[in-house]
């Protein structure tokens, strides 16, 4: 019989509580987001009731219908690729945007985060694995990406994310999660950011546990969290 929505949240913090102590890690450290992009509103209802705030979609057409109805109630993440004539629809309604990966793009949003008088919290989206079917700047492209944005006042790089392989032994992904930390690490001795990058997005329903051991702050939980695609 498949779980209930508590069950599942029951379920899926207890594997993050364990995580976390045997990495030595405060359980407080670990944010979850719920990844509500293949669910209907009743669902995402749900889930904010349940009491889960952190919302993501990955594509404007998909979520505008649910933000009208509950954006007042979540924090939503953008997580999906961005294209740059879709920043108007998403800047003043998703308070993260994870997946920034190209200077058209984060001038896009300095100029509509300006019109609107706000700043943007943003994660550079970086390509650990090197896959081409995934966006993402490459590891060594970093540095001079926040040179080259260093003077948008308006885009607040808080963090990195990063998608790994699907491995059918979680295990397999722990070098792309630490590759991930390891660069936050190397930028924040560089003193690139006005403020040190705190954050790391990483992990997903197959492999959050290792996420979390290699110094995940989000993890963006998708099918494990919220049940299988509807309809």
């Amino acid at each position: 019989m498949a779980l209930t929505l508590q069950e599942r949240i029951a379920e899926v913090e207890e594997r993050i509580a364990r995580a976390c102590a045997t990495s030595g890690r405060d359980r407080k450290d670990v944010k979850v987001i719920a990844v509500t992009k293949y669910v209907s509103l009743e669902t995402v209802s749900a889930v904010l009731e349940a009491g889960l705030e952190h919302i993501a979609e990955s594509r404007w057409q998909n979520a505008e219908h649910k933000w009208l109805v509950l954006g007042e109630k979540g924090t939503w993440h953008f997580i999906g690729h961005l294209q740059t004539n879709k920043v108007k629809d998403v800047i003043g309604k998703f308070q993260y945007i994870h997946s920034l990966d190209r200077i058209s793009l984060a001038r896009e949003l300095q100029r509509k985060a300006e019109s609107i008088g706000q700043k943007v919290n943003v994660f550079l989206q970086v390509n650990i694995s090197g896959e081409d079917t995934k966006f993402g700047l490459s590891p060594a492209d970093v540095p001079g990406f926040l040179q080259e944005i260093a003077d948008l006042d308006r885009v607040n790089v808080i963090g990195l994310m990063t998608m790994a392989p699907y491995e059918m032994e979680p295990e397999l992904t722990r070098p792309v999660f630490r590759g991930l930390r390891e660069l936050r690490d190397e930028l924040n001795r560089q003193g690139l950011t006005p403020e040190p990058i705190t954050e790391l997005s990483m992990g997903m329903s197959n492999d959050f546990e290792v996420a979390i051991e290699e110094g995940a702050t989000w993890v963006r939980l998708g099918t494990v969290l919220v049940g299988h695609k509807e309809g």
